[in-house]
């Protein structure tokens, strides 16, 4: 169930964009993720404020990786549970291998034009270490042991901004285990 103090805080945040990267340092843990914002591929914010109370599935993504194929099943998962409130956000990123070594209009044609996808995809980012982003760093304090070592690993937010679950890259995103925890995390109010 979202509190008070979830739902204040995700609307205090969302006014003025992302966490600084001291605040996310700073151990404030109770900040949920709703706090945080990606720049979009499209050039504007994706602000994760807009999803407050909905469960999100952000994964950081590549192009050039032997998961990339994951963006169909992402697209599958997306289009099987939006209407119920689900939101994917694909996150891409170049610290696996490099897989990730092109601008917005390679990233957009994988994306978009290979895969179909519809759901939002953020500006390239680093997802692991010092720089960052805010999201993955609260995300690296929560779930220590739950970092992403790889391209197409999944942080399941629930409805109460926090993790809920987290899938490494080889778990496909239509596998049962990530319905399942999907579907529950829809149905938590």
């Amino acid at each position: 169930m979202m509190n008070r103090r979830t739902v204040l805080t995700a609307a205090a945040f969302a006014a003025g964009g992302s966490v600084t990267p001291a605040l996310a340092d700073s151990g404030m843990s109770r900040i949920p993720a709703y706090a945080f914002s990606f720049a979009a591929l499209s050039g504007d914010d994706i602000r994760l404020a807009s999803f407050t109370g909905r469960p999100l599935l952000v994964v950081n993504t590549a192009s050039l990786c032997g998961y990339t194929p994951q963006y169909a099943g992402l697209q599958e998962l997306w289009s099987e549970f939006r209407e119920r409130g689900l939101t994917v956000i694909g996150v891409p990123s170049n610290d696996f291998g490099s897989q990730e070594p092109g601008g917005t209009s390679e990233i957009s044609e994988t994306a978009h034009h290979q895969y179909g996808v519809t759901f939002p995809i953020a500006a390239k980012a680093v997802v692991v270490g010092a720089k960052a982003h805010p999201f993955y760093k609260w995300a690296a304090d929560a779930r220590p042991k739950d970092v992403p070592r790889w391209n197409f690993h999944k942080y399941l937010i629930g409805r109460d901004g926090y993790i809920a679950e987290v899938f490494p890259s080889a778990v496909e995103p239509t596998d049962t285990r990530i319905k399942t925890a999907v579907a529950r995390a829809l149905a938590d109010s």
